[in-house]
């Protein structure tokens, strides 16, 4: 009997639409001659997993962990043979995630990493368009710091919070198009090689940014990294 691809479990809803994103995005990748040919994908549509916003930055929300450690184990007993999860402020908790299963979390601040490896090598410096959170809990600069690859961010925290809050609430709303452009026009002129959109929201506007920018969307690395793992053997 032939295999076929391995089911991949996805820690869905943060947000709702960027799942949607990585699932088109996943299906798009392969090129498929019948149904059978595409990647098999068990979603857990949680929109309810507690604001990483709120626990990170404001320091009054429940902490995500525990219940993206439940869904982790869930997705594991539904014969997933890898979980993804297309949220990068989500991956603070990837230990929570990784201590509860068996099976591995296709990383996505460690897929951008490499990434930048590839492009850049050694004394690389790449800009970040995210949220405020996931500068605060410097998983970038962890990641990339390993390779010898320097990180910058643009000043502006608030600007690129509201623009999160305005796509989450009325989608992807010119203003929040503007300051995403505005962000990365900032990391051009600071000598950024490489930019990653790295917050989900933005995977929705991945395309706002400064001309002349070499700009990378770690969903867009994700969906690579499901299709390449579950096609695998």
């Amino acid at each position: 009997m032939t295999r076929g691809p391995r089911t991949i479990g996805v820690l869905g809803g943060m947000g709702p639409e960027a799942t949607i994103l990585l699932q088109r995005k996943v299906l798009d990748a392969v090129l498929a001659r019948d149904d059978s040919d595409h990647i098999p994908l068990v979603i857990e549509m949680n929109p309810r997993v507690p604001s990483r916003i709120a626990h990170l930055l404001e320091g009054t929300g429940e902490d995500p962990g525990p219940i993206l450690a439940a869904m982790a184990e869930r997705l594991q007993n539904a014969g997933c043979a890898a979980l993804a999860m297309p949220c990068n402020t989500a991956h603070h908790y990837a230990d929570a995630i990784t201590d509860a299963v068996q099976i591995p979390l296709l990383n996505m601040i460690d897929l951008a990493a490499q990434h930048a490896a590839e492009k850049l090598g050694k004394g690389g410096c790449v800009g970040i368009l995210a949220s405020p959170a996931v500068r605060k809990t410097e998983l970038f600069e962890r990641a990339l710091e390993a390779y010898g690859i320097s990180v910058i961010w643009p000043d502006q925290d608030a600007a690129m919070l509201l623009a999160i809050r305005q796509i989450k609430m009325d989608g992807p709303v010119p203003e929040a198009r503007d300051a995403l452009i505005l962000a990365s026009s900032e990391l051009v002129a600071a000598g950024a090689a490489l930019q990653f959109v790295a917050c989900s929201e933005f995977s929705l506007i991945a395309q706002s940014v400064a001309e002349g920018a070499q700009a990378v969307d770690t969903v867009d690395l994700l969906a690579q990294a499901i299709v390449e793992f579950s096609t695998s053997g």
